[in-house]
């Protein structure tokens, strides 16, 4: 029974939590006692998918304009009396996979960057009165990127590798941990309709991972679950590879 409440009476957002990883860590999150407010773009029937789950409140919001961060933080920590728990995964993604030449990268990257900050400066009120303040940060999947732009891949990641070492310096005095899960090709629904399209990234996908095998939400929410618990309350300014192992590196 312990076990299973190990986030007992903690209040978490989850961005994108309509379906795919934001759905599987919001699940995970309720399964181990939190109480979650699942937050997506108001076109994707976030409110109506959570209704019969309880412990998970649907939430429909702007989540692709930094400017409209701070209102819903503070709706945020009004529906759930306060925040202890961010998983910030933005609905960032280009209409194709972002090839060899990096067409598109520069202005992803800035994108997610503005949004993941504002999301974090708007909770740090709230964070620095929890108990055991944590930020995850979802990194993009390996289908955002076509299957001969690994360098571009890894300059997504450590992008956010920065970032998440930035945020663990400034906020770490208040005993917040702030962290990223870096996941590689998850069949989620946007995975999905890419490698339906493009079936030699796919294979690329499975292939160049040691698993040999695609990875599925839950995998990640399983590490979700870790960096938002108490086992990971020395871990910071750090990330997770959720991708079966590399083989092409």
């Amino acid at each position: 029974m312990a076990e299973a409440l190990r986030l007992y009476g903690m209040k978490a957002v989850v961005t994108s939590a309509a379906g795919g990883i934001g759905e599987a860590a919001a699940r995970t999150l309720i399964k181990h006692g939190a109480e979650v407010l699942a937050v997506d773009t108001p076109n994707s029937g976030v409110d109506q998918h959570f209704a019969s789950v309880r412990g998970i409140q649907g939430y429909p919001a702007e989540l692709n304009e930094p400017g409209s961060i701070p209102a819903l933080v503070e709706d945020a920590a009004e529906k759930l009396g306060t925040l202890d728990i961010l998983v910030n995964e933005f609905p960032l993604k280009p209409d194709v996979p972002i090839g060899e030449d990096g067409a598109g990268l520069d202005e992803l990257l800035r994108k997610r960057a503005e949004l993941i900050m504002a999301m974090c400066r708007s909770a740090l009120p709230y964070l620095k009165k929890s108990p055991a303040g944590r930020i995850i940060n979802m990194g993009f999947l390996r289908s955002v990127f076509a299957a001969n732009a690994r360098e571009q891949s890894k300059r997504a990641e450590q992008d956010l590798a920065a970032i998440s070492r930035a945020l663990a310096a400034e906020i770490g005095s208040f005993g917040i941990t702030a962290n990223h899960v870096q996941p590689g090709a998850i069949m989620t629904p946007d995975s999905r309709e890419v490698f339906r399209k493009d079936k030699t990234l796919r294979d690329y996908c499975i292939s160049s991972s040691a698993a040999k095998r695609l990875g599925e939400p839950v995998d990640v929410a399983k590490v979700v679950l870790f960096l938002a618990s108490d086992d990971a309350v020395f871990v910071s300014g750090t990330g997770v590879a959720v991708d079966g192992g590399r083989v092409d590196d």
